[in-house]
């Protein structure tokens, strides 16, 4: 069952198309990746499925709903955390959490009380108090302690420390094990990377990639580091085998994934000493889709 099914999605603004025809379904009980830089789209998106913007045109089911007709209803079964927390200043962290909750149906009060000390957020203090990482805390604590059957988290672990961040993996693995949907938007590929069990790239208004991470690193090229007994004469020469360099005996490259077989069978014959393969890492996937705009923006800076 797909809890978000998203087909022909288009949003404009004016003149600018922000979305063009986007395609994406995550599943019951995943955890989806949805990831590019800033402006690709990712939170036109989320923002679309929460109710808050209008669709240009296309078709969305959001938890067998309408996110546009239905907005009110569907709030109560779903959790939402942006990257940037505006909170009330005059009431306390703890207010404030419970207020959320309020809107979800209620909370877990053990859940809520466990995740305080997880998070170390002062619950007492007034908001106007706290610190952007503390702000986004209190958005996190009130979303995982609520029963919502689908968070959309955007950017969720913005200002967060990296023990703060590594308390945020631990409660996604926790929902999801729970049998819970998340979808994911982020720039830390590290993250994702961590978390998820498909992955969407969004570039430009349009998805250019979407699979799970064995998947998509299908797509790439792999890192082989190799020490042979003899010389692997030729091995450069091979189709798929790029960049390749040695060091007596040793030889590192990089190579095409439906090429692996070929260079296999020329390694062993030679008497592999050590051996070690590296398949491409989400960064490596992502840049292979904005490694141009990058360099595009660097000459243009030069």
């Amino acid at each position: 069952m797909n809890v978000i099914d998203i087909q022909k999605l288009t949003k404009s603004f004016g003149s600018t198309r922000a979305l063009r025809g986007i395609n994406l379904t995550v599943r019951q009980g995943e955890v989806h990746g949805f990831i590019g830089p800033n402006g690709a789209g990712k939170s036109t998106t989320v923002r679309i499925l929460l109710g808050i913007l209008r669709k240009t045109s296309g078709q969305i089911t959001l938890l067998d709903g309408d996110p546009w007709k239905d907005a009110v209803r569907l709030h109560r079964r779903l959790a939402y955390v942006p990257g940037d927390v505006t909170l009330w200043p005059d009431l306390s962290g703890g207010e404030i959490i419970d207020l959320l909750g309020r809107l979800h149906g209620g909370l877990d009060v053990s859940r809520k009380k466990q995740l305080l000390e997880r998070f170390q957020l002062d619950p007492t203090k007034k908001s106007g108090t706290y610190s952007k990482g503390n702000r986004q805390k209190v958005a996190l604590v009130a979303a995982f302690s609520c029963e919502a059957e689908l968070y959309l988290l955007d950017e969720p672990t913005s200002g967060l420390d990296p023990l703060m961040e590594a308390v945020f993996q631990e409660c996604v693995a926790e929902i999801k094990k729970a049998g819970k949907t998340v979808l994911l938007s982020s720039h830390i590929l590290s993250e994702v990377e961590a978390l998820c069990d498909r992955v969407s790239i969004i570039r430009q208004g349009q998805i250019v990639e979407s699979g799970t991470i064995s998947q998509l690193r299908h797509l790439t090229r792999s890192t082989v580091n190799v020490e042979t007994g003899t010389a692997a004469n030729g091995l450069g020469k091979l189709y798929g085998v790029y960049d390749m360099s040695r060091k007596g005996l040793k030889y590192s490259f990089s190579v095409d994934s439906d090429a692996m077989t070929k260079v296999m069978e020329m390694l062993l014959p030679l008497g592999i000493k050590s051996l070690t393969v590296e398949p491409p890492s989400l960064e490596e996937l992502f840049m292979r889709h904005y490694g141009e705009d990058i360099s595009e923006k660097g000459g243009a800076a030069k």
